[in-house]
């Protein structure tokens, strides 16, 4: 079961799409699975036959088990090997937990800032399983509490908004709680890049046109590149940096939350083939059609609430991204423009960055790059 989204320790498999005795091949989708989020596809990483199915349908599990064993179709005759059906990544859950130890005269084991933490998210601490020697931990209080949300016989339907922001609440705090965030924000003159996108949208059809954040999407994939430890993972207990520049994009729901999905390959793709995709995406991502890879594979965020009138927004890491990129509302105001005050229309971008991996200097010549970028948008 693979980690689809920071919050998510738990998910439901709804259904196989293929049968044991199968051939696979990488990016083939193989089940169905239900989160808060919606139903996603989950895609095969590893080719070969499809030896047994080790999780059924109904089935709720916790995120790192196995669901499927795949055989190696290589080697003639070698024996299979266990595979989960997504790429490896980071698991909240860790070995199989194990009971939780009484202290003293039957007392629960449990440390004080797990203790803090049930109270906080109404887990009954009797109730969870403990993995840090038998004592219960902060990860197991939110293990426990994300997965009550993800699972869906123990509420009715109607309570799903609920649950999941009960889930990202505790994800994010542990964002806080764990990442030493820094912020900062700059002011952008989007006028060259409103000018070139009026005259580029009279070339085509309403439905191919494009909008002004795609140009916000492809400035920060293209930033990347000067700037590159800001486009890395946590493994572990070391930031890696990713070869490929995968932008998630934050996209709320229609039953309330958020889901942010990559574009794939962003820094290779032209504008009009990220416009095609990202509404694609947008659709899928409310009608619950997205893929495993496209919830486990951003490398950064970006969120922009720039539709609900915001202008200035900062958000919170989506572990185990390093960094978000905030755009708010393009406004109209009085600008500089050698020695003249003009009306210019305006964007704030902003920057909330690991202070483990990056530091402001850095931060700040990632924020230049995007203005520079934007200044130009004949050439990204």
């Amino acid at each position: 079961m693979p980690i689809l989204t920071a919050d998510m320790s738990a998910g439901t498999l709804v259904e196989w799409r293929k049968k044991p005795g199968d051939a696979l091949e990488r990016g083939d989708i193989v089940a169905l699975v239900e989160t808060d989020k919606g139903l996603i596809d989950i895609e095969v990483f590893t080719p070969g036959v499809l030896e047994k199915i080790v999780v059924q349908p109904g089935a709720t599990v916790p995120t790192g088990t196995v669901l499927a064993i795949i055989r190696d179709a290589a080697p003639t005759g070698a024996p299979p090997v266990a595979a989960a059906a997504a790429p490896p990544a980071p698991s909240p859950v860790g070995p199989a937990p194990a009971p939780v130890a009484p202290g003293p005269a039957g007392r629960l084991r449990i440390s004080p800032l797990a203790r803090k933490l049930a109270a906080e998210l109404g887990v009954d601490p009797a109730t969870v399983r403990a993995t840090g020697g038998g004592a219960i931990r902060r990860e197991d209080i939110e293990r426990a509490a994300a997965a009550r949300a993800a699972a869906p016989e123990q509420q009715p339907r109607a309570d799903r908004s609920a649950r999941l922001r009960q889930a990202i609440g505790a994800a994010m705090a542990r964002s806080k709680r764990e990442i030493p965030h820094y912020y900062l924000a700059t002011t952008i003159d989007m006028h060259s890049a409103m000018t070139w996108l009026t005259e580029e949208n009279l070339k085509c059809s309403v439905p191919d046109r494009l909008l002004y954040g795609v140009l916000f999407i492809k400035a920060v994939a293209l930033a990347l590149k000067e700037v590159p430890e800001l486009n890395s993972v946590w493994r572990g207990s070391e930031p890696v940096r990713s070869e490929a520049i995968h932008v998630g994009v934050a996209i709320s729901l229609r039953g309330g939350g958020l889901v942010a999905p990559a574009l794939h390959d962003t820094a290779g793709q032209s504008l009009r083939d990220l416009m095609r995709q990202f509404r694609d995406l947008v659709q899928r991502a409310r009608s619950g059609g997205l893929r495993s890879s496209e919830l486990s594979d951003p490398t950064i965020t970006i969120t922009s609430l720039g539709q609900q009138g915001v202008e200035t927004v900062f958000g919170v890491i989506f572990p185990p991204q390093v960094a978000i990129v905030g755009f708010g509302k393009l406004v109209e105001r009085p600008w500089a423009v050698a020695g003249q005050v003009v009306a210019r229309p305006l964007v704030t971008a902003t920057l909330s960055a690991d202070h483990r991996v990056s530091d402001g200097h850095r931060g700040g010549l990632f924020l230049a790059a995007v203005d520079r970028l934007l200044q130009a948008p004949a050439l990204l």
